[in-house]
């Protein structure tokens, strides 16, 4: 068995990211600052039709994102029975941030710029603000990725002390 299977750690992380960052995204954008929708409809705001379709599409929303973060759990959870698989903080938080902007490049070409279902923040600027989010996005898988890189010299026993990589 190879000390150097990284594979599924980074999986694990990249899963959690997109949830995680999913999250980020319904509970910052959608509910707390109100920003948009899922599927921001163009009805008139007070109109009880639309409060329920958007409520209905934002639910489905999470609830995706709660499947990514389940299936993210538990792939780091089938991680922690291996012992081919090194634990290394900087790999497994990378894979995250890596997720969390692939989330947001994907939603964000897809949900702001393919199919229009809405815009980070619809208005003056909108595009900037939609470009701003795929720019965040495309940051946090370029700062994810290096960081997993560093991390490919980590290699940590299941004790949890650091152990140095041997020289190649």
């Amino acid at each position: 068995m190879s000390a150097r299977n990284r594979g599924p750690l980074v999986l694990a992380g990249l899963l959690l990211g997109v949830g995680l960052g999913g999250f980020v995204d319904g509970i910052l954008l959608h509910q707390i600052l109100q920003w948009h929708h899922m599927l921001s409809t163009p009805l008139p705001p007070d109109d009880v039709v639309r409060i329920k379709v958007n409520m209905f599409w934002d639910g489905l929303f999470h609830a995706l994102t709660w499947v990514m973060t389940l299936a993210g759990v538990w792939t780091l959870w089938r991680v922690g029975q291996r012992s081919d698989v090194p634990w290394s903080t900087r790999t497994f938080v990378g894979a995250m941030l890596a997720g969390w902007g692939l989330f947001n490049v994907v939603e964000g070409v897809l949900d702001h710029q393919l199919f229009d279902l809405h815009h980070v923040k619809p208005g003056p600027n909108q595009l900037a603000w939609d470009v701003g989010f795929l720019v965040f996005g495309v940051l946090l898988i370029a700062v994810g990725w290096a960081l997993g890189r560093a991390g490919r010299e980590d290699r940590v026993p299941r004790g949890g002390l650091r152990v140095p990589h041997p020289a190649h």
